[in-house]
């Protein structure tokens, strides 16, 4: 059996460690900062993606989330900002949110689906949770979240 260099084992083995490892750098790098919010009596943690790099990361290649967290989007400006589930491992629901806290809609979506997932207005805050979670508490559009940062 041939020997291989030291050059083809590292040529062979460095792109797959690559590809087995950036899930958990992406997930270790993701110290994104935490906000209190609230939705009536519930208390939510979620963190906060606030710039174009930690929206696009998201809740990509996570296992698990607890149950009372989350992740908050914030957007610049009010727009129809769409969502999909691309290397999403957790089915999630997804709060579109108004300036005001007032949920817009809110839509279920499936892990690795790539269907839009879209906001009925223009808006500038999604909050995304465990799959069911708004249902599970009786939340649904009309009602509020309180406690969300102001758009810088």
């Amino acid at each position: 059996m041939p020997r291989l260099s030291c050059l083809s084992l590292v040529s062979i083995l460095a792109p797959t460690a690559a590809l087995l490892l950036s899930p958990l750098a992406a997930q270790a790098q993701n110290k994104l900062p935490v906000v209190p919010l609230t939705a009536g009596m519930y208390a939510i943690q979620a963190e906060v993606a606030a710039d174009p790099q930690t929206r696009q990361q998201g809740l990509m290649f996570r296992k698990t989330m607890p149950a009372n967290a989350g992740m908050l989007f914030i957007f610049e400006q009010k727009a129809g900002h769409c969502f999909w589930m691309k290397n999403t491992e957790l089915p999630l629901s997804i709060a579109f949110l108004a300036d005001d806290g007032t949920i817009v809609n809110i839509e279920d979506m499936q892990p690795h689906s790539e269907d839009n997932h879209c906001p009925k207005a223009a808006v500038r805050y999604a909050l995304e949770m465990n799959q069911g979670w708004f249902a599970q508490k009786g939340i649904r559009a009309g009602a509020k979240i309180g406690g969300l940062p102001a758009v810088r």
